[in-house]
């Protein structure tokens, strides 16, 4: 508990105290001989104001400042009335009760909040520099980028950068969701935010702290709640026009069933006989304003989106806001591109054909060409050369996109790309009846052979696959600039439901476009890539998807989901997780407003008097808030 939590703990307990022994000889009290009313109301008033003087005070400044209709005012206006018409005991305990709620229900987000931050506790402290043969702490703010950090084992990693001397394992956990070490060696890559679990590693930083992998994820998290669903948007405007009407239904019940009894001659004999009508239909309205109060599903929903936000994020999966979470339960068509999504990316060169010159002489052409290239296959042709690539040798560099590369290597013209290359260069061409990547090369306009490039299939991306017809997905569709037969045969392999092949970058918006039309109704289209060559498509789909995209600036830019590791598997769980967050809102909004609608037309029959309405009241909030705190427990979906 914070300091705000323990005061208001104590406030209760001593109000509780005075109350309780108050309430129970009240009635005796009554009965003693010259014992005023006064001091009984303000007997009850101690334990009232001790109680509740924030509330009251909180309704005063709401009236102050224009914004009248909230539940503290409703909560004043209730009590108060209550007390004004002698029900003292009665008042006090529903302003009491209140303050219990929201004892809990501050504990309770708090907690959740707690569990997050731990869950996420990337944020790294300091960074050890060595000064004169000894380790200096300092800010990672001050850290430049180009500079020596020493990270000694149990230390979180503060910045990104490569490991320049030293062997480790690494905990990746607080990034990935995934609690297997992985190793770091000299040459490897690290991101800040990870444990260093055994030797100690001395890094080079590649990044400030601002631009880090830590600080961008801990924005991202932070910001995500600022991005509101529908289901959040309907209900601030829900209690923004919900407040003010039961106010006025509480006014209208207060007072036109007495004037209408009083107008339709109802024996009214007596001057207490009229008071004991008006105190009546008073009582009713003020329990009515008491159970009207929407506490229950003003607190609930957005902790429900936020413990979603955060059970995700445990997991790996970075939901950039409560909007994208409610869309991403409603996906039904997943377009995947292939490269390090499904397939792993990793391309080997396996063979060369139809070359009437020596292989390994293509090879040096064609790694030649591809030297500025950073592209998967490009590095695969290089290591397949496996010698120093002098680029001096390189000139009149020329890339088509969607094509491949045209570039003169020792005065030699070398284009090298796929089909649609050697058309449109005019270059008659063979085809290969091999699965894999082909590569064409011609040297000064002349055929010379093709190069068949393979890449492999991710181990679980069949189980991801199932995994996703499983949760409910309709169509998987795979989106790829590589050829038919390479296209038909990984869609096989893995399970999916169409492909398209030979697609150049705008390509495969229109084939977005086309799919997002026959997605009727609720559904949505998600699109699945690496977040750096497929921003346009990421952009244009319902939901973009990130995958193996850890410390990349455009992935975390162009998408709206993050994945913190390349695990296909992700992406189920991630629609599994909105999805129950999803069906805990639609619970709470079930529960809570049907409950009370069902306390109001009893409180207007006269039936619920004030103890009913407050503990129905605060029972169906702390059942809701309970309900919410479920969507952060998301390890086994």
């Amino acid at each position: 508990m914070n300091k705000k939590q323990k005061t208001l703990l104590w406030r209760i307990i001593i109000a509780v105290i005075f109350f309780v022994p108050l309430y129970l000889i009240s009635e005796e009290i009554i009965h003693i001989p010259g014992f005023p009313d006064w001091a009984l109301i303000v007997l009850f008033l101690i334990p009232y104001l001790l109680v509740g003087y924030d509330i009251i005070r909180k309704a005063l400044l709401g009236i102050k400042n224009g914004q009248v209709f909230d539940e503290n005012f409703l909560m004043t206006i209730a009590t108060i009335g209550a007390i004004a018409l002698g029900e003292y005991g009665e008042g006090v305990a529903v302003m009491l009760l209140y303050q219990i709620g929201e004892l809990f229900q501050s504990y309770a987000v708090g907690k959740s909040r707690r569990n997050i931050t731990e869950l996420m506790d990337i944020r790294p402290d300091y960074a050890n520099i060595e000064v004169d043969g000894q380790l200096e702490q300092v800010d990672p703010d001050e850290v430049e980028v180009g500079s020596i950090i020493v990270v000694q084992p149990g230390e979180k990693i503060p910045l990104d950068g490569v490991v320049v001397e030293g062997n480790s394992s690494l905990n990746t956990s607080a990034l990935t969701g995934e609690s297997l070490p992985r190793k770091a060696e000299e040459g490897s890559e690290v991101l800040s935010g990870s444990i260093n679990m055994s030797g100690v590693l001395k890094i080079r930083t590649t990044t400030e702290f601002d631009e880090s992998t830590a600080s961008k994820i801990l924005d991202l998290v932070e910001n995500a709640a600022s991005r509101k669903s529908k289901s959040e948007n309907f209900i601030s405007k829900f209690a923004r026009y919900y407040t003010p009407i039961v106010c006025i239904a509480a006014l209208v019940l207060a007072v036109v069933p007495p004037v209408v009894m009083m107008l339709m001659g109802a024996d009214l004999s007596g001057h207490h006989a009229v008071w004991h009508i008006w105190k009546d239909w008073i009582l009713r309205a003020c329990t009515f304003l008491v159970i009207s109060c929407p506490c229950a599903v003003v607190i609930s929903i957005p902790l429900s989106f936020f413990a979603g936000l955060g059970g995700a994020s445990s997991q790996g999966i970075l939901i950039k806001g409560s909007n994208f979470l409610e869309t991403m339960s409603q996906v039904r068509t997943i377009a995947f591109d292939k490269t390090g999504t499904i397939t792993k990316g990793n391309f080997v060169v396996t063979t060369v054909h139809k070359s009437p010159i020596d292989e390994k002489k293509l090879l040096e052409y064609a790694a030649h060409a591809e030297a500025h290239s950073s592209h998967p296959i490009a590095r695969s042709v290089r290591e397949a050369y496996g010698k120093h690539i002098d680029m001096n040798r390189v000139t009149d560099l020329e890339e088509i996109s969607g094509h491949g590369i045209v570039a003169k290597v020792d005065g030699v013209s070398v284009a090298i790309g796929n089909d649609k290359l050697m058309n449109k260069l005019g270059i008659e061409h063979e085809d290969c009846e091999h699965v894999g990547t082909i590569l064409h090369v011609a040297l000064d306009g002349v055929y010379s052979g093709h190069i068949v490039i393979a890449d492999e299939i991710k181990e679980n991306s069949k189980e991801a696959m199932a995994a996703l017809k499983a949760a409910g997905v309709e169509k998987l569709v795979m989106l790829t600039g590589d050829a038919e037969n390479v296209a038909k045969s990984v869609a096989a392999e893995v399970g999916l439901t169409d492909y398209r092949a030979q697609l150049l970058p705008a390509d495969k918006v229109s084939c977005v476009e086309e799919l997002l039309k026959e997605c009727t109704g609720n559904k949505r289209l998600a699109f699945v890539g690496d977040g750096i060559n497929d921003a346009p498509v990421l952009s244009r789909a319902d939901i973009g998807i990130a995958m193996g995209a850890l410390g990349s600036d455009a992935a975390i830019e162009a998408a709206d989901v993050v994945l913190m590791d390349d695990d296909p598997k992700k992406i189920a769980k991630a629609i599994k997780i909105s999805r129950k967050c999803i069906s805990i809102v639609k619970q709470n909004i079930v529960f809570a407003l049907g409950i009370k609608v069902i306390c109001l037309v009893l409180a207007a029959l006269g039936i619920a008097n004030m103890w009913v309405a407050i503990i129905a009241d605060v029972g169906v909030m702390i059942l809701a808030v309970l309900n919410a705190i479920r969507c952060l427990f998301v390890k086994n979906l």
